[in-house]
């Protein structure tokens, strides 16, 4: 049986992919790589914008970007923090 992925891990997925990507993708690949339907997505998209974990850049040629804050890098740190902490633990 395939394990539906939590809201934390489903945001995790979202700025990991933003950070393989030197911190900088455009909103349609990361909507691709983030594997939602694009009404979940633009659902987590808007609160993690809301709450500080990213930001929209717009280039000079008007081309939109996507990119971490320094709260979108805490938070990924911090995810692979527990990961370890319950591999650790056999939990």
């Amino acid at each position: 049986m395939i394990k539906k992925r939590d809201r934390l891990e489903v945001i995790h997925d979202i700025l990991r992919v933003i950070l393989e990507h030197n911190n900088s993708i455009k909103p349609t690949p990361l909507l691709r790589y983030s594997n939602l339907s694009s009404q979940r997505f633009n659902e987590y998209f808007e609160e993690l914008v809301s709450k500080g974990f990213i930001r929209e850049v717009i280039d000079g040629k008007g081309r939109k970007a996507i990119t971490l804050t320094d709260k979108g890098f805490h938070y990924v740190e911090k995810y692979k923090a527990i990961l370890g902490f319950i591999d650790e633990f056999d939990l």
